[in-house]
């Protein structure tokens, strides 16, 4: 779940407040403005108010959240904001509403004159429910239920999709190449516009300086353009940033094309690409892309969970994706766009999708879904065969030549403890090992009766990390035990280094003899007890 007070400007809210916040907003040209929606469907804003963009009726800034009472108790299912700036959102029954600055029409009510509060939107919206929403610096768009895009506003470079140059007062279906198309998907860039239909083809039309539609050269579009550059591809996500864009396939794939100026396009370089460009082609499935047209930042979000950044982060110039600790995108809009706007509409409420990663980890010693037992100490360890049986060729081998269906599912573990075999078990659902280096002297054991390699050299890096003065004679015993010839190395050349500090620890004196005899042998032939 998203931290919404990783955002500054909702720092100011106390924890009571920021506990009815379930979606939230960020925008303006110094990310000083915010909206947000409570469980009980209550819209707030505070910030400067430019423009009035908060819609308080006022040109007033507020560092207290004031409610918007003509939005209350409408569930909002799309917000986005134009850099101009103005603000459109749209309600669960269809509904759209605009405010904010309105110098070119991009409230869509025939007026120029500043929306001081949310205003209905219905000119040619009659008998149609909207379901998403996009703003570029000064244009807007709106996606309806039944598929038709509509687009207003400022329309110098064809944003608008009318044919013209000629702005637009109020909503204009969008024809041409869509007529007839079902869209599902609108974004825009700051003077450009892209639709996702079906199918999985994007179209773009308005400013093309940068190559930001993609359509292989770099004139402006009056008319939507099919992007052939991704012609046989299914494009599921679309997003635009200032002036470059980003789609991502049914199959997990990434495509950039546009301005690169800052390394927004992730290509290892800052020229532009007119046509989409695979990238992050080496990683695994990607699961979402992020970008908007305020920032010229970039993120991704992969399959297992991992968080990538590039372009424009805090001024530096990422020009390669950049893996991060974040947990989602939004964090890398919170920590390193500029300015630290969101994105999207951001939901503070529970996702309850997991990853394969995840939801085998939540899974572990889970006696709901276990179908196997291990006793260990007296304690049971609940598992999963398949589980075991894919992770480890020691249990897929027991598995197939010793278990029967009709054999009590309950393994009794003598040779090693309950710490040790648990965190094998955990090891098997999460990849990680978290033990200390004692405890991992028994799992280095365990590893190598079992043959598990990588799980060997987990614990000769967890032991050489933990090793000290009293435990690094007890830790190269256990590294001569096990056949770990690097780790012996690592400490016997430890207890060189801390010759007179080791020999006074009981460890050293309570060893095998001839260990120990050995040792002294070993560090004479190194000039251990020249002094």
């Amino acid at each position: 779940m998203v931290d919404v007070s990783k955002w500054p400007l909702f720092s100011l809210l106390s924890a009571e407040e920021l506990a009815t916040v379930r979606q939230a907003c960020v925008f303006g040209t110094s990310a000083n403005e915010a909206i947000y929606i409570t469980h009980g469907n209550e819209v707030f804003v505070f910030g400067v108010n430019c423009s009035s963009c908060l819609g308080t009726g006022d040109s007033l800034s507020t560092i207290v959240p004031k409610k918007l009472d003509f939005l209350r108790g409408k569930k909002v299912i799309s917000l986005s904001y134009g850099s101009g700036p103005h603000v459109l959102l749209a309600t669960e029954d269809g509904q759209l509403f605009a405010w904010g600055h309105n110098g070119y029409s991009q409230l869509g009510n025939g007026a120029t004159n500043q929306g001081l509060s949310p205003v209905l939107v219905t000119a040619n919206l009659q008998n149609k429910k909207v379901k998403e929403v996009a703003c570029g610096s000064h244009h807007s768009m709106a996606l309806t239920q039944d598929g038709e895009v509509f687009a207003w506003g400022y329309n110098n470079c064809g944003q608008i999709g009318s044919g013209s140059t000629a702005n637009q007062p109020y909503p204009r279906k969008v024809t041409g190449c869509l007529q007839g198309k079902n869209a599902v998907g609108v974004a825009c860039g700051q003077t450009s516009s892209m639709a996702l239909v079906d199918n999985g083809e994007v179209y773009g039309w308005g400013y093309n300086g940068n190559g930001q539609l993609g359509v292989g050269n770099n004139g402006n579009q009056l008319t939507p353009c099919r992007l052939t550059g991704l012609q046989g591809l299914c494009i599921q996500q679309i997003v635009s940033g200032y002036g470059h864009c980003l789609a991502l396939t049914d199959e997990g794939l990434l495509y950039a094309w546009g301005a690169n100026t800052y390394g927004q396009l992730g290509t290892g370089n800052k020229t532009n690409h007119l046509s989409p460009v695979q990238i992050m082609a080496d990683k695994e499935r990607i699961v979402e892309v992020a970008a908007c047209h305020s920032t010229h930042t970039s993120a991704a979000k992969t399959q297992s969970g991992q968080v990538y950044m590039w372009g424009q982060c805090r001024g530096q110039s990422i020009v390669l994706p950049h893996i991060t600790h974040f947990a989602s995108t939004d964090d890398v809009f919170a920590c390193f766009a500029t300015p630290s706007v969101m994105w999207r509409l951001m939901s503070m409420e529970h996702d309850d999708f997991l990853t394969v990663a995840e939801a085998l980890k939540k899974e572990f010693d889970s006696p709901e879904t276990a179908d196997l037992k291990f006793s260990v100490d007296g304690k049971c360890i609940h598992v999963h065969k398949a589980v075991l049986k894919i992770r480890c060729e020691h249990f897929r081998s027991m598995f197939r030549s010793q278990w029967t269906e009709d054999q009590q599912e309950v393994i009794e573990i003598g040779q090693f403890s309950y710490p040790v075999y648990r965190s094998f078990l955990q090891f098997l659902y999460t990849d990680t090992v978290d033990l200390p280096p004692e405890d991992a002297i028994g799992l280095l054991d365990l590893a190598t009766s079992y043959c598990e390699n990588r799980l060997k050299r987990l614990c000769q890096q967890i032991i050489k990390s933990g090793i000290t003065v009293e435990n690094a004679f007890t830790l190269l015993s256990a590294a001569i035990r096990y056949d770990a010839e690097d780790l012996e190395e690592f400490c016997f050349r430890f207890c060189v280094n801390h010759l007179t500090q080791v020999t006074q620890t009981g460890a050293f004196w309570q060893v095998d003899g001839a260990m120990l005899k050995e040792f002294i042998s070993r560090a004479s032939r190194c000039g251990a007890f020249k002094n």
